[in-house]
């Protein structure tokens, strides 16, 4: 029986997984199981009776331990390491009670000792992932701080090249505009042949410079492929007749023969952008110029074919000249490249011709190839699909028809520069209109305070005061309503919506489009003409007793029905309340309440189109509040407002309805 119990004992001991050691009062190892084996790498007889210390990395800690045993009769969860023969390290936690005879004497200490090696790595890990966390935190934290440095940098670099580019704009497009414009002023004049000529060839040169300058300085447009093409009937064969005649005098200096192929079965009107074709034509006609020195240059224009809505067109430019190395054809039409090293030394350029005309073909669909030899020649070509239309291109220097009916109109004219100056007074003259001249904001200011004007074109760009702070002077000082139109230079970065915020009306870019100029002074001025004449006073009578006009809402808010219809809808949610609290007030004779809610009402009445003669009752009323002093009629003045405004609601809830209809 006493031997079972033993077996069964031992049994207990060997089916632990931890190691568990019996050591006596002296330090030797009286038994073991075979985990305790396992973990030292030695045999159950090569253990028994050997020094328990020795197997710790740490022996005089496991020897404290042991002693602290005996002293407290038990200790838990030690952690000490265990050293394998092998070198093999196992960390374990230090399990140890005291074991005694029958008599109670202490015969030695039981030891289990937990394997703890894994969960040990796993906190150790956690520990470094902790750790390695909060360095790749530290590292985000200083990459994104380096990143908003950057992205600072970065933002501000394309702020300074902005400006760099309006101020080049300006500087460019001022001169531009007087050439332009006094070259279409001397092509309506009486001229020989040889005069239009050589003007025709003057102005579509400087109409090619302007489109060069608009995309060149613009280059974060030509970057993202934001150029925009015009879609109007033009006549191709003319049209590229026209650009080649400007080559004239270059074929005669270099003595080269220039050779027109031109497909007589290309319909003769065609859909498209004849300026940006132009573009494309220069640049290749230029290139082949600037890199032939004897022989001659072709230029072909055949149709590839055509179906009843379009035309393709192949376009090519031959030329005789130095060519270019098979190396360079893959990076020609990149920004800033040239044939050779020596190209920009011996025949100028800045390289950035190619790479405009790559972006001008292929935003309009097309493909441009380009085969040479060195010291042979080369051909660049390139095909572009055109609409056909049944509609009559108009002539580039046809002179408006003007309206024979709008005439005498006062124009004011603030623009700095004296040639401008005299490009505007000639154009106006022409329109018939009258025209005076302000060199600044400031000088255009006083001229408004002693006579009268129908329009301004206002330069943005002026010394002394500029054509915003004049624009916001004239509308918060002056409290005039006169149209004024925006001219400017800076056609990179010009803030419309800024022009639109200080009451500007319009906006026209140099060099001035007449056409375009005449058509927005007339209209401007016949739109003020119809709200003045609504103002005056006949306004009940020709208004048929209505109390609102919403001309002057339709101007502000471009005729949008949803900015109109919100408008409106804001208006007779503060109305109402408002007119309460003006009864009210005047009932209680609460004066400082009738004075803060008549100045809240009469924002609204130039808005809505309501009589000046109801803002001037109001402010009658709100002085009567202000200064508290009793003048005659100021009941009645205020209960005629109080109806105005009753009135004004109605009609503005039926003009709501019809909107609303209009625009379900």
């Amino acid at each position: 029986m006493e031997q079972h119990a033993s077996q069964y004992a031992r049994s207990l001991i060997e089916a632990s997984l931890d190691p568990l050691v019996t050591i006596n009062t002296e330090g030797k190892i009286m038994d073991m199981n075979r985990a305790t084996a396992r973990i030292i790498g030695l045999t159950h007889d090569e253990i028994t009776d050997s020094d328990f210390f020795d197997y710790f990395t740490e022996p005089q800690k496991a020897r404290e331990v042991y002693l602290q045993v005996f002293k407290e009769g038990s200790v838990a969860d030690y952690p000490l390491t265990i050293r394998h023969i092998d070198g093999k390290l196992t960390d374990v936690l230090f399990n140890g009670s005291v074991f005694r005879d029958e008599n109670d004497s202490v015969l030695g200490v039981v030891i289990v000792a937990r394997d703890v090696t894994d969960q040990k790595r796993t906190a150790n890990e956690l520990v470094e992932a902790k750790v390695f966390a909060e360095k790749a935190n530290e590292v985000a934290q200083i990459a994104k701080e380096y990143a908003q440095k950057a992205t600072q940098k970065a933002e501000e670099a394309v702020k300074a090249k902005q400006q760099f580019l309006s101020n080049m704009s300006h500087e460019i497009r001022t001169p531009m505009n007087a050439i332009i414009g006094f070259t279409k002023v001397l092509l309506k004049t009486e001229l020989n042949s040889k005069q239009k000529e050589y003007l025709t060839a003057i102005k579509m040169s400087g109409d090619a410079l302007i489109v060069l300058i608009n995309d060149i300085l613009d280059l974060a447009k030509v970057d993202a492929g934001k150029m925009t093409f015009e879609q109007i009937p033009f006549r191709p064969e003319l049209s590229i007749s026209a650009m080649l005649h400007l080559f004239k005098q270059k074929f005669l200096e270099k003595n080269l023969k220039l050779e027109v192929d031109y497909d007589n079965y290309i319909p003769k009107v065609l859909l498209g952008d004849p300026v940006r074709l132009h573009q494309i034509i220069l640049n290749l006609v230029s290139n082949a110029i600037k890199f032939t020195n004897a022989g001659s240059i072709k230029v072909s224009v055949q149709l590839l074919n055509e179906d009843e809505k379009k035309a393709k067109l192949l376009f090519s430019v031959t030329d005789s000249g130095i060519g270019i190395e098979n190396a360079k054809l893959g990076k020609i039409f990149d920004n800033f490249q040239q044939g050779s090293s020596d190209s920009s030394r011996l025949y100028g350029g800045t390289g950035l011709g190619l790479a405009i005309v790559k972006q001008l073909v292929e935003q309009q669909g097309g493909k441009i190839h380009v085969e040479s030899e060195l010291n042979k020649g080369s051909i660049f070509s390139f095909s572009l699909d055109f609409p056909k239309t049944d509609k009559n291109p108009e002539s580039e220097l046809e002179i408006m028809e003007l309206n024979g009916e709008v005439k005498n109109i006062k124009v004011l004219v603030a623009e700095d520069v004296p040639l401008n100056q005299l490009l505007m007074k000639t154009i106006l003259d022409e329109f018939t209109f009258e025209c005076d001249i302000a060199e600044n904001g400031k000088i255009a200011i006083e001229k408004l305070k002693v006579k009268e004007f129908d329009i301004i074109l206002m330069d943005l760009q002026m010394p002394e005061m500029n054509g915003f702070d004049a624009t916001g002077f004239i509308r918060n000082t002056l409290h005039l309503n006169i149209p004024i139109i925006a001219l400017t230079a800076d056609v990179t970065t010009v803030d419309l919506a800024k022009c639109k915020a200080v009451g500007m009306n319009d906006y026209i870019a140099k060099p001035v489009d007449e056409r375009l100029l005449y058509s927005k002074i007339v209209s401007l001025v016949k739109l003020a003409n119809a709200i003045e004449e609504q103002n005056g006073d006949e306004y009940y009578k020709n208004n048929k007793g209505k109390y609102t006009d919403l001309v002057y809402l339709m101007q502000r808010t471009n005729s949008n029905p949803a900015l109109m219809m919100e408008m409106i809808s804001l208006y007779l949610e503060q109305t109402p309340p408002l007119v309460d609290a003006i009864k009210l007030s005047m009932e209680n004779k609460d004066w400082n309440s009738l004075y803060s809610a008549v100045h809240k009402i009469i924002p609204s009445f130039s808005i809505m189109g309501i009589h000046h003669d109801i803002e001037v009752i109001a402010k009658k009323v709100q002085e009567f509040a202000g200064s508290q002093k009793q003048t005659d009629g100021i009941s009645e003045l205020v209960i005629h407002l109080e109806n105005v405004c009753t009135e004004a609601c109605k009609e503005l809830e039926t003009e709501y309805k019809v909107l609303k209809n209009m625009n379900p």
